[in-house]
């Protein structure tokens, strides 16, 4: 077992690519996982996974594209497909490639959403195609981000007050990293609708 994971640790990252007739793309979503391979050919989505499944695409019931940021690669998009049985697969721009490495695949993922929606207008798909999180975490974090900010105000005000100028400065920079980091975060998954005419370029690589 060991020998079998240090194995798959060797492997060169996956990546997409279109080939004969579909386009498929490879990808770790875990360290201890096995890859997930996806195809798209004539017949629908073959997903290979623990097991293999096909599914046609008239059954795909929606598509979620957002950006995830991990502590180990920051450029990092995810799509999550489902299926009318509700079936489903989380699809992500990045690889395992080792312990210490997550490799990005941003032309291979792009590529394969990309055929992806193109297959499923032309059959006229009535899929949900959605941007962003969930609309109810997204209320959320902007509740938690409106109260931090105040907090950060109210402190740097504070400081500039009692003349504890590396408190304020300290402050300064810090409110400008969240504003950066967490603004960027909220405004890429702003919760919408799009078309299979209009993919959102802010959660693609």
């Amino acid at each position: 077992m060991l020998s079998g994971l240090l194995s798959s640790l060797r492997q060169p990252p996956a990546t997409g690519s279109a080939t004969g007739n579909g386009t498929h793309y490879l990808f770790k979503s875990s360290l201890a996982g096995g890859a997930k391979q996806l195809t798209l050919t004539d017949a629908g989505l073959s997903v290979q996974a623990t097991k293999v499944a096909l599914w046609p695409l008239d059954t795909i019931a929606a598509i979620r594209l957002s950006y995830r940021p991990a502590s180990m690669q920051a450029w990092r998009f995810r799509a999550d497909i489902a299926t009318q049985s509700g079936q489903g697969i989380a699809v992500y721009s990045t690889t395992w490639h080792s312990i210490s490495q997550m490799a990005r695949q941003d032309d291979g993922y792009r590529a394969f959403i990309v055929e992806l929606h193109r297959r499923l207008a032309q059959i006229d798909s009535r899929a949900r195609l959605i941007a962003g999180i969930n609309p109810v975490l997204y209320m959320a974090g902007l509740v938690v981000m409106a109260l931090i900010g105040i907090s950060i105000v109210g402190l740097f005000v504070r400081a500039l007050i009692t003349a504890e100028f590396a408190g304020a400065l300290f402050l300064a920079g810090f409110g400008g990293w969240f504003i950066w980091q967490i603004g960027g975060f909220m405004r890429r998954n702003r919760p919408r609708s799009y078309t299979f005419d209009t993919l959102p370029k802010d959660v693609l690589p």
